[in-house]
């Protein structure tokens, strides 16, 4: 396979003795402190939007709108970043991009009107959406040059990133102002990304952006062009399938608890908590679980695991018994969007990421609101069900490209 050629040439090292056996780990540690700190920014930012709604006088509408901002912004730069990282190497667009995240995180802060707050947010949007498709473009060349499964370490890591900011940003709600919070947020972000900034900077991208197979570009036969396209395609809607079930769960898993099971608000609230802890304790254990299983049974349990999880949690008759099968689905779920995106950048590099990552962003956004308008016409509990069956349907995608590309698959 060429690419891993590059990336295992690249790798050892023409000069500089040490650079094989060092250079892996400390881009290995810097990719994983980058997916944190998005993860720790963007929670960062999601506990302070009740303040900022109360500074900017926004109605539940107008907010709605503006935060719109951050997922138009979000898809846009997606759609462009893979081209920037082929030009000028998925490591330097990472590290411009948390700059910029780091930054524009803190201007929310700077609004006093919902209009406002809509463009701004737009910035910080293309900023995540950026260095989202930078560092995952950025894992899956290391991924290959380890020849190890690690994808679902760094989601991990973007998954406790995001626990620690929610859990920190809701601590200093009430003693912090709006400001003084967004700069801090500023302050670490811009802190971390100049400690591990410059170790992607001097450890370019393994695989040269010029020598990655250009999806877009037309074949003279047309075929080989299309083989790539649709199997990245396959393992982008995979990642819409993982991530609707994400969005479905964080809006409605504790209206589900309390409305349909008259549980308590504590429990209540505490139902997306127990599905994201799982999820994170599912892609710690990524990695050992990928080299056992390969990834095409990896993927095939989990969606099946996460369907069976979503079928108890949304029509079980006792709120234990729901919040068990949240956790379910959290464990299922886990490592499905991980090895989806890791696969299309195998297939297309950068590119691929980017196709991936914009469908599985929109998977985000189609649950919530998907979840909403079955709920009103027939019942919140059958609308969760839908969760089951694209975890399924995941399930069956990754079996029927289970060939594609060389992965490792087993």
């Amino acid at each position: 396979m060429p690419l891993l050629n590059k990336v295992r040439t690249a790798l050892s090292g023409d000069s500089g003795g040490d650079t094989a056996t060092r250079s892996p780990n400390r881009l290995r540690s810097a990719l994983t402190l980058f997916f944190a700190l998005d993860g720790f920014l963007f929670a960062g930012w999601v506990v302070r939007i009740p303040a900022v709604k109360q500074q900017t006088g926004a109605s539940a509408g107008d907010l709605g709108l503006a935060l719109l901002g951050v997922s138009a912004g979000a898809v846009i730069t997606m759609t462009l970043t893979g081209r920037l990282c082929r030009r000028h190497g998925s490591h330097a667009v990472t590290v411009a991009t948390a700059v910029l995240l780091s930054l524009s995180v803190a201007l929310p802060a700077l609004t006093r009107s919902p209009l406002a707050l809509g463009l701004v947010l737009l910035v910080f949007g293309a900023a995540y959406g950026g260095i989202n498709v930078a560092m995952n473009s950025a894992a899956v060349d290391l991924v290959t040059a380890l020849r190890r499964p690690v994808m679902p370490s760094f989601h991990a890591a973007f998954s406790l990133g995001g626990m620690l900011g929610a859990g920190l940003g809701g601590l200093l709600a009430g003693s912090l102002s709006l400001t003084a919070h967004l700069l801090g947020l500023t302050v670490v972000g811009l802190a971390l990304t100049a400690v591990a900034g410059p170790v992607l900077l001097r450890h370019p991208s393994p695989a040269l952006p010029e020598a990655l197979p250009a999806p877009s570009a037309p074949e003279s036969s047309g075929t080989r062009a299309t083989g790539p396209r649709r199997t990245v395609l396959v393992f982008g809607v995979i990642a819409l399938c993982t991530a609707y079930g994400e969005g479905a769960l964080a809006d409605w898993g504790a209206l589900h608890l309390a409305q349909d099971l008259h549980a308590h608000p504590g429990v209540a609230a505490a139902g997306y908590s127990v599905f994201a802890l799982t999820m994170t304790a599912g892609r710690l254990s990524g990695t050992a679980l990928l080299e056992r299983l390969g990834q095409t049974r990896a993927l095939v349990a989990g969606g099946a695991t996460a369907a069976v999880g979503m079928l108890l949690g949304a029509l079980a008759p006792s709120v234990w018994a729901a919040l068990l099968g949240f956790a379910i689905t959290g464990l299922g779920l886990a490592n499905i969007f991980p090895v989806a995106v890791a696969r299309a950048g195998a297939v297309a590099g950068p590119d691929g990421v980017a196709t991936a990552s914009t469908l599985g962003y929109g998977g985000m956004l189609l649950g919530p609101p998907s979840i909403g308008f079955l709920a009103e016409r027939f019942s919140l509990p059958l609308a969760l069900t839908t969760v089951a069956v694209l975890a399924a349907g995941a399930a069956a995608m990754g079996y029927g490209a289970r060939n594609a590309g060389s992965a490792g698959e087993s």
